[in-house]
């Protein structure tokens, strides 16, 4: 049985970013490294963090100055309730953000070591439910918003619903990384992609070795107009109809590498939505990613534009 959320869920008129995707329950722990296979590590104090990426993308955008609505689903617990009121004070739409009975909400595992690098292991739980009839009863939200944002943290179905529903410009960001090929009738409803160095070695078969050509010869055999990929600390190139750019990234010293991506992916959509130019976008969004990795946690590390100046510098 589908049931949506509460009536007094947030709604906005006409929101300028649909964000079809997951929210999680950060589950994050700091530990002096990342375990190996069978070994335990001790780790800080638990912190309970509201995540997933497609609420992450949707507060990032939020943060940035735009209108933003949230299509997923949540579980009748602490957890879900935690996420939806999350969303809602950075002034995401949930009316289409449905609770889901007898249904734990989906939940991320995380270890963040000293360096800032992590390592998650995620339950969907809620997420998993996302169906095409979700979708399609947010039909006028994705036929309205310039950019719809998908990862793919909920079912394949699902986003391709999304994206074919999509009156804007569709942006993919192909993580998890995908176990099998993605359905063709998927790629094509999709404008622009944006994976990082392993995700784009899982969709083309290249090495995932992290390099600027390796990456770019990678990204010309995806069948997509636009190509974006994250590079971590080397930045992003944008390869459009094959033409490749190098944009570099701030020199910083990460503190949690937790959300980068998902910053990324959501500046790119303010961006988009501001109609910049993808090179400008790409680089905007290098910037929100570098800023993200400066302060702890998912959603809390989510940057304003006068933060990441803040954190940043001009550039």
């Amino acid at each position: 049985m589908r049931s949506s959320g509460p009536a007094h869920a947030h709604k906005i008129p006409k929101p300028e970013i649909a964000v079809v995707g997951s929210a999680n329950l950060d589950l994050v722990v700091e530990v002096p490294r990342v375990p190996l296979v069978g070994e335990t590590v001790l780790g800080g104090d638990l912190a309970r963090i509201p995540g997933g990426k497609g609420a992450n993308q949707a507060v990032a955008a939020a943060r940035l100055g735009r209108s933003v609505a949230m299509i997923g689903r949540v579980g009748d617990d602490e957890g879900g309730r935690m996420l939806r009121a999350a969303l809602e004070t950075d002034g995401v739409d949930t009316s289409h953000l449905t609770t889901t009975p007898n249904t734990p909400s989906g939940v991320a595992l995380i270890a963040v070591g000293d360096d800032g690098d992590n390592s998650i292991v995620v339950s969907p739980g809620a997420n998993s439910r996302l169906s095409v009839t979700d979708v399609e009863a947010a039909a006028d939200v994705l036929d309205a918003a310039a950019v719809t944002l998908v990862q793919l943290e909920s079912p394949v179905d699902a986003v391709l619903a999304a994206a074919e529903s999509a009156g804007g410009v569709v942006v993919l960001n192909p993580a998890p990384a995908p176990s099998s090929p993605l359905p063709a009738k998927l790629l094509e409803a999709v404008d622009v992609i944006v994976p990082n160095q392993t995700e784009l070695a899982l969709l083309t078969g290249h090495d995932g070795t992290v390099d600027v050509a390796v990456a770019a010869d990678s990204a010309r055999q995806l069948p997509i107009p636009t190509v974006v990929v994250t590079l971590g600390a080397l930045g992003a190139l944008a390869v459009v109809e094959g033409e490749v750019s190098h944009i570099a990234a701030p020199e910083v010293e990460p503190v949690d590498t937790t959300a980068a991506g998902d910053s990324f992916c959501g500046a790119l959509a303010d961006a988009l939505v501001r109609k910049e130019p993808i090179v400008d976008a790409v680089r905007w969004a290098v910037r929100v990613g570098a800023a993200t990795t400066l302060r702890p946690g998912a959603q809390p590390s989510l940057p304003n534009p006068a933060e990441v100046t803040s954190l940043l510098g001009k550039g």
